[in-house]
């Protein structure tokens, strides 16, 4: 079993949350996918749920509620990074051409974190961990194997990610118009290039990828309980993968994996 027992590095993918309106139903349903376990967490704790797999963290999911004047989030997966300094990370995005949207907070002794969005618009998390390291098990089936930046600059995001998390883009070997996402040269995710005539005009993004034994049998899973398919399952040069969506229209990426996975 792939667990985690030690802090991410820096510039590494470590966490993935859920913005969802109706919060029960996003537990149930992915407790129904992923056998996911979770409820609904206490007040102080804005009622946040960790859901977790064999006992160890997976992913988290919170209720979508407005902040201020703000507008309700989109219901959508958000990667979080580790951050060594999450105040440095903060200073660097606005440096960098980013955008701070929640800027750095404490998360009572778990860790700090913050939201923000790249130079294309990319949202994406930022983690300093400290109780707290992130997801506890990843890189087999119901957890966490890859986060992936679709975005419509490659050149843009070669300059911000580096500068900000330390993240370098290099091409990935084997994939044709696909890139790596390193640091310190190992692979910690993937980045490809939105094609201009992409349908419905869907903006830069992360996406996470979940693993599963069967592909095809999961997406048959997922539409028998509300789900939709943005993508059916098709084979590529990492495994058998599809594109997805949750009832609430979160969407998010299946995966069974045949070719190396980060660790």
């Amino acid at each position: 079993m792939p667990e985690v027992t030690v802090p991410y590095q820096p510039g590494t993918p470590c966490w993935v949350d859920l913005v969802a309106p109706d919060q029960q139903a996003a537990l149930d349903f992915y407790g129904e996918l992923f056998g996911w376990t979770g409820e609904i967490g206490p007040p102080e704790q804005g009622g946040y749920s960790i859901c977790t797999l064999h006992g160890r963290p997976v992913a988290g999911i919170m209720s979508a509620q407005a902040m201020g004047d703000q507008p309700t989030p989109p219901t959508v997966w958000t990667t979080y990074v580790t951050s060594a300094d999450a105040e440095a990370t903060e200073r660097a995005i606005g440096n960098s051409g980013g955008t701070v949207m929640a800027p750095v907070m404490d998360v009572m002794t778990l860790g700090r974190m913050l939201v923000a969005a790249d130079p294309t618009g990319a949202v994406f998390g930022v983690w300093e961990p400290k109780d707290f390291i992130g997801a506890g098990i990843v890189n087999e089936p119901g957890a966490l194997i890859w986060n992936e930046l679709n975005t419509t600059d490659r050149d843009a995001a070669a300059a911000f990610y580096p500068a900000v998390l330390g993240i370098e883009v290099a091409p990935m070997e084997g994939a044709e118009n696909y890139f790596a996402l390193t640091v310190n040269g190992r692979t910690v995710g993937g980045l490809q290039v939105l094609p201009d005539d992409m349908p419905g005009g869907i903006p830069p993004h992360w996406l996470a990828y979940f693993a599963v034994e069967n592909t095809d049998a999961t997406v048959a899973k997922l539409t028998s309980v509300g789900g939709s398919v943005l993508q059916p399952p098709f084979d590529m040069a990492a495994g058998r993968m599809a594109v997805v969506a949750d009832p609430q229209g979160a969407p998010f990426a299946v995966i069974a994996a045949t070719g190396p996975n980060p660790t």
